[in-house]
């Protein structure tokens, strides 16, 4: 067999299966996750009632209005830092990741028990004393980061420790609190991998249409 036959049958099958999986595979797996799947595939988008974006039930972002229940602490403040202004150094590490801080290390008791100094811009607002001046009794999601420091859950401890903040704040009563955070508690993953987990933004949106009892 000639040397010009086997190279055109090698750059034959090479074509085929080139349009196989980088053309015909990817098509196809995108027309089943719009047909299946669209929500998730569309990046599992929340939207108000207008109808407006408000972000992705996959990905946190902050609240921190005692309207709203609060987050969990973020490193790179979920990635909301203007790269171009980030004076701060929120993402000089990436747009997520853990701060790696050993419980000893002396940055993150200054973030979380906070740190008082002579001159203002050196001083930090710890998270512990932010959520005790509020009445919030502190459970650990409250006051540590994630691993990827994007993570939109908090425990439903720490969702029911913020009921009487926002309740008073939204002139509302606690058992339409506690209700509502049941409704939008994720259970384990095939109800035995992981833990229970409140989803922030979709207990916030429902919380905006939640009228107080009369």
């Amino acid at each position: 067999m000639s040397f010009a036959r086997e190279a055109g049958r090698a750059i034959r099958s090479t074509l085929v299966l080139w349009v196989i999986t980088a053309i015909a595979y990817p098509l196809i797996m995108i027309a089943f996750g719009q047909i299946v799947f669209p929500f998730q595939a569309n990046g599992s988008l929340l939207m108000n009632a207008k109808g407006d974006v408000v972000g992705s039930a996959l990905i946190g972002q902050p609240f921190t209005s005692d309207r709203y229940f609060n987050s969990r602490p973020s490193t790179t403040s979920y990635s909301t830092a203007d790269p171009q202004k980030d004076d701060a150094g929120i993402l000089k590490t990436g747009v997520s990741g853990a701060s790696n801080l050993a419980p000893s290390n002396p940055a993150l008791l200054d973030r979380i028990k906070g740190k008082s100094d002579p001159d203002p811009e050196k001083a930090i607002e710890g998270d512990l004393p932010r959520l005790q001046k509020v009445g919030v009794k502190p459970t650990a999601d409250l006051v540590y980061t994630s691993g990827s420091s994007l993570d939109p859950h908090i425990t439903p401890d720490g969702a029911v420790a913020q009921i009487a903040r926002v309740a008073k704040a939204r002139s509302l009563q606690p058992n339409q609190l506690e209700d509502l955070i049941k409704q939008n508690t994720d259970g384990r993953f095939l109800g035995i991998f992981g833990e229970p987990g409140v989803n922030v933004l979709r207990l916030n949106r429902a919380l905006d249409a939640l009228k107080p009892a009369s």
